[in-house]
């Protein structure tokens, strides 16, 4: 198990490129814990070079953190994105 002191738990970069746009966008997920131990699941999308959409999510525990980051992994991976 990490640290429990560590405010970054996991990270994952997805991308994908519309080659009949000419166009790129991004899909990251991160799992983080902050100061008062609250454990955050952070999605941030949009088109590559832009700020983009971001979307926090509160779970209970880190395991259920680990399976949603997955399960959203999963469903952008079907979508085209591939990790970075």
């Amino acid at each position: 198990m990490p640290d429990a002191r560590s405010p970054i738990r996991h990270h994952l970069v997805l991308y994908r490129r519309n080659q009949e746009q000419g166009r790129a966008s991004f899909f990251s997920l991160m799992i983080k814990r902050d100061l008062f131990g609250t454990i955050r699941l952070v999605r941030n999308w949009g088109f590559v070079g832009a700020k983009g959409q971001e979307k926090v999510d509160i779970l209970p525990n880190e395991a259920e953190a680990a399976q949603a980051l997955e399960t959203w992994a999963t469903t952008q991976r079907h979508k085209g994105y591939a990790d970075l």
